[in-house]
């Protein structure tokens, strides 16, 4: 929390010069009282490197060059070094539980040097309470969807899964909405390619896409496959993929554990 209170700080003071007065003493440690009227820290998960922020109203120039639906004067902003699915599929349980839209979802090529992508999500809100609450939600996911990422020093594995793919996911993804969908990600790449073969071979699942390398990722080394269908049917396909990435990714150095704990 004291960390999350000096942040406040600092940003209401920096908003204060912005407007042309003098930056006035520190706030009083109150989490409600700090918050600047424009733009709020929300907080800050470190798993994935993550931060979360809103702004209540878009500058109208920026807000045009974002192009985001003019009803949307407020966003809420989720971004982080590593792991875009885990952050995705934590944001999509936030546009379920909240009046939201996804207004961008962007990979870029991070991972803190590793192999695969950070990730840069948008929400837009007519109101600020809902996409304030929005960050909240996704901040607070990320501890279970980091549960199905492996690691060690060679590379890192992702599986997710949701019962009822939303509007995150479709826009990410092409998940069909309302539907059980799930992703495998191997890194390095030759790994996912084994992942995505073996998901489609232990079940019977609707391959929605596959992303590799130079087609779908920002050339990050990693695959990922991503898939659609009965709900028990896409479990099984990313349990037989799990078993079989940790064996392999554990051939290349410690065997690899959860993040936090697993959720599938």
């Amino acid at each position: 929390m004291a960390t999350e209170e000096l942040v406040n700080q600092i940003m209401s003071a920096v908003m204060k010069k912005i407007d042309g007065g003098a930056a006035p003493a520190p706030a009083a440690p109150s989490y409600a009282g700090a918050r600047p009227a424009s733009t709020e820290f929300v907080g800050a998960n470190p798993i994935g490197d993550t931060i979360g922020l809103v702004i209540a109203n878009v500058d109208p120039q920026i807000h045009q060059l974002m192009k985001i639906d003019p009803k949307y004067k407020s966003i809420g902003i989720v971004g982080a070094r590593t792991g875009a699915g885990p952050h995705i599929f934590a944001a999509d349980e936030a546009v379920k539980a909240t009046n939201t839209e996804i207004v961008a979802i962007e990979l870029p090529r991070d991972t803190k040097g590793g192999a695969g992508h950070g990730s840069l999500i948008i929400f837009g809100a007519e109101d600020v309470s809902d996409a304030r609450r929005a960050v909240e939600v996704t901040l607070s996911e990320i501890e279970r969807t980091f549960g199905d990422v492996y690691g060690n020093d060679a590379g890192h594995l992702e599986f997710q899964y949701t019962a009822r793919a939303s509007h995150a996911l479709n826009k990410a993804f092409g998940a069909p909405l309302g539907k059980a969908f799930g992703i495998t990600v191997g890194a390095p790449a030759a790994i996912g390619v084994v992942l995505a073969d073996t998901a489609v071979k232990a079940s019977t699942i609707d391959v929605i896409g596959y992303s590799s390398p130079a087609a779908g990722t920002s050339f990050s080394n990693e695959v990922i496959s991503f898939f659609s269908g009965d709900s028990g049917a896409v479990r099984q396909a990313i349990i037989a993929a799990r078993e079989v990435g940790r064996g392999l990714l554990g051939a290349m150095g410690a065997y690899p554990e959860s993040s936090t704990t697993p959720y599938i």
